[in-house]
């Protein structure tokens, strides 16, 4: 590891701020479709269309995910707000899927930065993905196990008259106060796991030196075991090196993008960039929201699921004799610029700005928040998550000098 000076302070800081930079936006589309979903959904009309484990519903979940563009830890509370509503625990699991390996602007890095291949790999295999743990979740978990987690994450929200008509409430300007307390309510559950996430990935990007990555994913022994071992290792490593670099969906690619260039085989790639959703903070999030026995579950189900689907591209791709090269560094993504990322971060900025204004407006007239939030002073997690942005904003004022 190299010595942590304060040129290196600086880089791990604008890399972090330049991975946050590149997922704000999304952050606040997810929240903000979430908050909708929970305001605007009647529990009946959704337990119709996603309220069962079946082709129809796990399709119309993924359409669902696809269409919702959402960042990782924004997946999780638009999954949870599915739940609440009454969809089933399959189709809010192909929702998880769907919206994080599914959705353009992941599509567009994995383009720019991995190229074709990789893109076209993702799009599949995100959909064997979603076949694949749909039928493990199916044939493994206890119906008991997701009654009761449906139930606790129930708990968490204020009940709702669930017989209203939803044209009459997207139309009032108390329906989008609820969804600015929704939204506020989400960013106040983890913005301790966001601001961790981004901060370790800043670290990791900028310390770790490619023999690092060389050793993990055994590069210098590709020339004395078997192809198909290395893939195996590299595909079952990988989900492990993604949660310990605590990146969300839209920061993993330019990591992926390092892997790729220090060799990493393809399967490793596949694997590291669909365990988005394996990342520490985001099981925790779960365990909030179902409880650890139904967290670890479906983090368990997503490992397997990953392992095999990467597999299954490996061995496609390199049947079909597909070129798997990279085209740009970390540095491209992490960069600040007058791009379309600019532009969306100040539109969404704004829509961030009106839903907590909303949220305001409704406390002021004796709204409440409907999420359960810590009490008793700070927690240790808060602690580190506020040591994390102090050290991050100092690398960014110390990089104005350096």
């Amino acid at each position: 590891m190299q010595n942590l000076s304060l040129d290196t302070l600086v880089a791990v800081a604008r890399t972090a701020t330049g991975f946050f930079w590149k997922a704000g936006w999304a952050f606040v589309l997810g929240y903000a479709i979430s908050g909708m979903i929970q305001a605007f959904v009647p529990k009946a009309r959704l337990t119709r269309a996603l309220g069962d484990p079946g082709a129809k519903s796990v399709s119309l979940a993924t359409l669902f995910g696809a269409a919702s563009s959402s960042c990782s830890f924004a997946a999780l509370a638009a999954a949870r707000a599915l739940v609440v509503k009454g969809a089933h625990f399959v189709a809010a699991v192909a929702f998880m899927f769907a919206s994080t390996n599914l959705v353009i602007e992941l599509g567009i890095l994995i383009l720019i930065f991995l190229g074709w291949p990789y893109l076209a790999a993702e799009l599949i295999g995100g959909l064997v993905l979603i076949v694949i743990s749909s039928i493990i979740l199916r044939l493994t978990v206890p119906r008991s196990w997701r009654d009761a987690a449906r139930e606790r994450a129930t708990r968490q929200v204020d009940p709702e008259e669930e017989d209203f008509d939803w044209r009459d409430r997207i139309r009032s300007r108390e329906g989008w106060r609820m969804v600015g307390r929704n939204f506020v309510g989400d960013w106040q559950m983890v913005w301790e796991e966001i601001l961790i996430g981004f901060s370790i990935a800043g670290l990791m990007a900028t310390v770790v030196p490619p023999s690092f990555w060389e050793t993990i994913f055994l590069v210098e022994a590709a020339d004395s075991l078997p192809a198909w071992l290395i893939a195996l290792q590299n595909a079952a490593v990988a989900p492990f090196v993604a949660a310990a670099t605590f990146i969300g969906s839209m920061g993993n690619i330019p990591l992926a993008t390092v892997l790729d260039s220090n060799g990493v085989l393809f399967a490793g790639i596949m694997g590291f960039i669909y365990s988005d959703l394996m990342v520490p903070p985001l099981v925790a999030i779960n365990a909030r929201y179902y409880g650890l026995r139904m967290a670890l579950t479906i983090a368990g189900i997503m490992y397997v699921s990953i392992v095999a689907t990467a597999l299954i591209l490996d061995t496609a791709f390199h049947g079909l004799g597909i070129s798997l090269e990279s085209s740009r560094e970390i540095a491209e993504t992490t960069r600040f610029a007058m791009d379309y990322t600019f532009w969306l971060n100040i539109v969404f900025a704004v829509v961030a700005g009106g839903l907590v204004f909303l949220s305001r407006e409704g406390k002021d007239e004796g709204g409440h928040d409907h999420h359960d939030h810590d009490s008793g002073g700070p927690s240790v997690k808060r602690v580190i998550a506020l040591v994390a942005a102090v050290i991050m904003a100092a690398g960014l004022v110390l990089g104005l000098f350096i």
